[in-house]
């Protein structure tokens, strides 16, 4: 009997455990997060951030898109789905040249990188959360794009 409570009590714990973070950075890797694109300034690009998503969601490929609109340029950071990330250079070109194509007069810069996923990810919750202003995720954003043009 005392074994059945404890048990059920452990499983318990286990499952309120696992919802608890649900949606937030800590779990992007992990889960789906399907966050809402955002932009760091009202100024800047003509482009809806929640167009660009659309466009790249619309890949068969991907399965998770962040999009964060800056001033000067946007950045899309996504995840592969895992049968598919042999091919991820291919993928990564496709999706560059079909937003080029789409929107000749936008920067982009295009992130597998679960790195960059992540940190765009944090920003956006940030920007959300009204922890940070304008200039202050302007700057975040530029530091994101260093860190994906260090990387390459």
């Amino acid at each position: 009997m005392k074994k059945s409570v404890f048990l059920i009590m452990g499983v318990t714990l286990l499952l309120g455990a696992c919802g608890a973070n649900e949606g937030s950075s800590e779990l992007a890797l992990m889960n789906r997060t399907n966050p809402d694109p955002v932009h760091t300034t009202d100024k800047g690009p003509k482009v809806s951030e929640k167009s660009v998503e659309k466009d790249v969601e619309a890949l068969p490929e991907l399965y998770d898109v962040a999009v964060i609109k800056g001033k000067k340029d946007f950045l899309v950071a996504y995840k592969v789905k895992h049968l598919q990330r042999f091919r991820m250079k291919a993928i990564e070109k496709k999706l560059a040249d079909k937003l080029e194509k789409k929107y000749p007069n936008e920067k982009f810069t295009v992130s597998s990188d679960y790195k960059i996923f992540l940190e765009a990810t944090r920003l956006q919750e940030k920007i959300k959360s009204g922890k940070y202003n304008d200039k202050a995720a302007e700057k975040r954003l530029q530091e994101i794009i260093e860190l994906q043009k260090e990387k390459t």
